[in-house]
Formats: C-alpha cells, sequence, structure tokens
C-alpha cells in the first residue's frame, strides 16, 4: 500500500493512528488524519463515517451557529457518501441520523421537525444491521423523547406534515432505549445523564437517583463528561430535595 502523500504513512496507519487519537479524544487532530485519507481515497468507508462523527461531535461543542453549521453540514456529506457505499451498514445509518439530528437542532422548525422523523428510518436500519449498536440505542431514546414531548406546534406540523409520527413515541420507550444503551455501552456517562432526565420528566424519583449515582461513580477525565458529571450531581442534589 502506497504512502500517503505528506504523512509518510499508508492508509491503515493513518487509520489506526486516527483511531487512537479519537479514543483519547483528540478530535481535530483525528478529524484531520481521516481527511487526509479521503483526500487520497474518497470512498474509504471508514474514513467517511468517522470523520461524519467527529463533525457532529466537535461542532456540538461550538458556539458560533455559523461555524457549527458548517460542521454539521460537512458531517452530512460524509454520512451520505458512507451510505451510498454500504446503504444495508449500521455504521452508515447511524452516521446519517446522527448529521440529521444535528442539523435539526441548527434548522427552521419544518426543517427541524423533517430531519427528526427521517432519522428513525435510519436508527431502525442501524439496529436492524447491528442490534448491540449502542449509539443506535441511544440516538432512537432521543428521538422517543423529543417526539414524545412536542410542543402544541411542532405536534401539530408533525401531524401535518408527516402523518403525526409523534404518536408512536412515549417516554417509556425513551427510557427503554437508553437502559439498552447503557446495556451495551456502560461507560458512557452521555447516556446516563439523558436517561436520568428522562425519568425525571416521567417523575420517577428513585430511578433518576440510582441513574445519577451511576453516572457520578463513572471514571471520567475528558472536558465534555466532566461537564456532564457536573450536570448529574446538581440534578442528584435537586432529586434530593
Amino acid at each position: 500500500m502506497c504512502a500517503i502523500a505528506g504523512s509518510g504513512l499508508n492508509t491503515e496507519q493513518l487509520l489506526k493512528k486516527a483511531e487512537e487519537l479519537m479514543g483519547n479524544y483528540r478530535d481535530s487532530e483525528a478529524l484531520a488524519m481521516y481527511e487526509e485519507v479521503l483526500l487520497a481515497a474518497p470512498d474509504n468507508y471508514t474514513a467517511l463515517c468517522k470523520a461524519s462523527f467527529l463533525n457532529c461531535r466537535i461542532g456540538e461543542r461550538i458556539t458560533d451557529e455559523g461555524t457549527k453549521i458548517a460542521f454539521y453540514t460537512k458531517a452530512k456529506q460524509y454520512a451520505t457518501r458512507a451510505y451510498e457505499l454500504k446503504p444495508a451498514d449500521a455504521e452508515a445509518n447511524y452516521a446519517m441520523a446522527m448529521a440529521l439530528g444535528a442539523t435539526a437542532m441548527v434548522s427552521g422548525p419544518k426543517q427541524r421537525l423533517e430531519n427528526i422523523n427521517q432519522m428513525k428510518s435510519f436508527l431502525d436500519a442501524a439496529l436492524a444491521a447491528n442490534n448491540k449498536h449502542a449509539g443506535a440505542w441511544h440516538l432512537l431514546g432521543r428521538w422517543y423523547f423529543k417526539m414524545a414531548n412536542l410542543n402544541f406546534a411542532e405536534a401539530a406540523a408533525s401531524k401535518m406534515f408527516f402523518g403525526g409520527v409523534c404518536g408512536e413515541a412515549t417516554n417509556e420507550e425513551a427510557a427503554t432505549a437508553l437502559q439498552t444503551a447503557i446495556k451495551y455501552n456502560p461507560h458512557n456517562i452521555q447516556y446516563y445523564y439523558d436517561l436520568a432526565t428522562i425519568y425525571k420528566e416521567m417523575k420517577i424519583t428513585e430511578a433518576c437517583t440510582k441513574t445519577l449515582e451511576q453516572a457520578i461513580a463513572l471514571d471520567v477525565t475528558t472536558r465534555d463528561e466532566l461537564e456532564l458529571a457536573r450536570r448529574c450531581k446538581i440534578m442528584l442534589q435537586q432529586s434530593k430535595k
């Protein structure tokens, strides 16, 4: 395998290094490596999926809306290319669902609902391909929670444009999906925080408290994880009042 110009590394070496960087939450460096792979091999499936995911993860932290939209747009482009290569694969469908969900958060009301509505089919396909995909279960839980708690205007628009898709979503389904995500990846504090938020909405105090205690007990190191741990502690204090 030929070395990629400028790096001295071949594709497999770059992918391995990028994976290590991603695992250590050095997202910008990892994304740069995946994009270096894509410059030489535009149809590298692994790099497309990972680059899409990283654009979403980096974009979520950015406060400037224009920059955030740019990251999410690239995430959607990479996900679409990956999906065109392997439309039945779990990772491509997960990437599409994540990119749609991210884009929804910076879109107008109609586009937001359209993107959220489209997410469901990609999540179903991802889980059909890999029923143990923790990330897909997590996004599905978020999807159920969002659709179960639409405001009046959103619910009316959903019924008008999509036939009332919110009718099949409940907080109970959201909680079950998040529980499944935790089952397959018990080390992700985001899953616990989101599940506790659902329990809080459902007023199930004991389950909320237990979930928050489990979250706080996790070994966390990154800035994002530490911030979630802080939020969990605050929510736990509030639940005990």
